[in-house]
């Protein structure tokens, strides 16, 4: 049974995998998630831009803050412009499970986001722009389509015998209070449904909504913990009680850089090596956004601004801030930070770290407040409205720079830090805007084991 099963499931991806019309085509895969396109809903609309349409699945369901209920499946009606490199989310629907459509909403303002090689954006646009089948392969991917879906269902009678007779074997076994687990929460091999449900959505995957059980923000917010409670798997990460930074290692087996990584992030900046550090080439731009409150911080997503280190480029994703700083200088914290992530083609982030402490009211800063989303996870993107980000920079851009690691969950390290030593002012009524929202999101000070740190003379 068991090999049958086996034989089943591989003839399954392999077809999957060739799979054009009429089908989902899986184009990326990893722990927790896959993310598809249908090549059958690829077409051309009146400006000559091709629509198609994608989806993310998940293991395990999360809970929609607007109607309370849980969701596995996020689609996403998009258009990509294949010249310039583009796409904009014109739909979403999200659905409890394949065919249980739990809500749409249209997407009333679209902006086009940039493409950026290397990434889950770029897989998507070339499997989109790619052309279709046509005359005897179109047919030969119809075929093939029918193939993959009778497998699917003989692999899912397969899977279901299998399933009763290990109930069946498990309920001879057991004291005759246990009962068999119900029908709807058993897995499948290629949709396993989880049974703990997750709170918090996420930032964008490419047009995708990609919901996930921590703020990356997209994807950043950046001595062995204590005994976690019995139940620990149960809560979500946040900055206090169970979910608290002490016991982030614990929550889940991704999460355990967190307590035992050697390069954690922030530090208490000090003894530094003195020296003539490159200077930062900043190349920022007024550049469209879109704020989000994603339950941890306040986040604006922009494009077209970048900053090249050392022959490297990284382009800007997002900003966010934590109260009060996270990182120290000396020991001294501050008001407030901005931490500016950036991104490079091969996946590396650096992040720029921007120090407030109170003073004059920042123009930035209130633009960004002036455009707060009224409810958690819900995006803003003000039409026709730009920020220019050099207005978040101090005029002196000599700077701290150390190796680090994210400062939320999963708290991955290899993060290049660029802490500037000027602290820019924000006014004592903004900062009492975002206390309202988060009185403390900063993470702990985390020992630095003897890092090299350098700072600009």
């Amino acid at each position: 049974m068991h090999a049958n099963l086996r034989l089943l499931a591989g003839c399954l991806i392999a077809l999957m995998s060739t799979t054009a019309s009429a089908a989902w085509q899986v184009i990326s895969a990893e722990p927790g998630k896959r993310v598809e396109i249908d090549r059958s809903s690829i077409t051309r609309d009146e400006r000559g831009k091709t629509v198609a349409l994608g989806r993310i699945i998940l293991e395990k369901p999360i809970i929609d803050p607007k109607t309370s209920s849980a969701y596995r499946i996020v689609q996403a009606l998009s258009s990509y412009d294949c010249t310039a490199r583009s796409y904009s989310t014109l739909k979403r629907s999200y659905f409890k499970e394949e065919g249980q459509l739990l809500r749409e909403e249209e997407v009333k303002v679209q902006v086009e986001m940039p493409v950026r090689s290397g990434m889950l954006d770029d897989k998507l646009l070339r499997e989109v722009c790619r052309p279709k089948a046509v005359g005897e392969a179109a047919t030969a991917a119809r075929r093939t389509a029918d193939k993959v879906n009778e497998a699917s269902g003989e692999l899912r009678k397969a899977n279901e015998a299998l399933l009763q007779k290990e109930v069946k074997r498990a309920n001879l076994q057991a004291p005759p209070a246990e009962k068999a687990e119900p029908e709807s929460k058993r897995a499948t091999p290629f949709a396993p449904v989880g049974r703990t449900v997750a709170s918090a959505p996420a930032p964008m995957i490419g047009a995708l909504a990609a919901p996930r059980r921590e703020a990356r923000p997209h994807a950043m917010g950046h001595a062995e913990p204590p005994a976690a409670p019995q139940a620990h798997a149960e809560f979500h990460w946040s900055y206090e009680a169970e979910g608290g930074p002490d016991n982030w290692g614990r929550l889940r087996p991704e999460y355990a850089t967190c307590a035992s990584g050697k390069r954690q992030s922030p530090i208490d900046i000090r003894d530094g090596f003195r020296v003539d550090l490159e200077p930062v080439q900043f190349v920022y731009r007024p550049s469209q956004f879109r704020v989000v409150d994603n339950g941890h911080t306040i986040q604006v997503e922009v494009s077209g601004s970048s900053i090249s280190l050392l022959g490297k480029n990284y382009e800007l994703v997002q900003f966010h801030f934590h109260r009060p700083s996270e990182e120290r200088v000396n020991g001294k914290s501050f008001d407030m930070v901005a931490h500016l992530v950036h991104r490079s083609e091969d996946g590396r982030l650096a992040v720029v770290a921007v120090l407030l402490e109170k003073g004059v009211e920042h123009p930035l800063i209130q633009t960004v407040w002036n455009n707060l989303p009224l409810e958690k996870n819900e995006y803003v993107t003000p039409p026709g409205l730009s920020i220019d980000l050099g207005q978040l920079l101090p005029a002196d851009k000599s700077y701290y720079t150390y190796m680090g690691s994210l400062t939320t969950p999963p708290c991955s390290e290899g993060v290049l830090w660029l802490v500037l030593k000027q602290p820019q002012q924000i006014s004592p009524e903004q900062l009492a805007i975002f206390t309202r929202l988060y009185r403390h999101n900063a993470r702990p000070i985390q020992p630095s084991f003897g890092r090299m740190i350098k700072e600009s003379r």
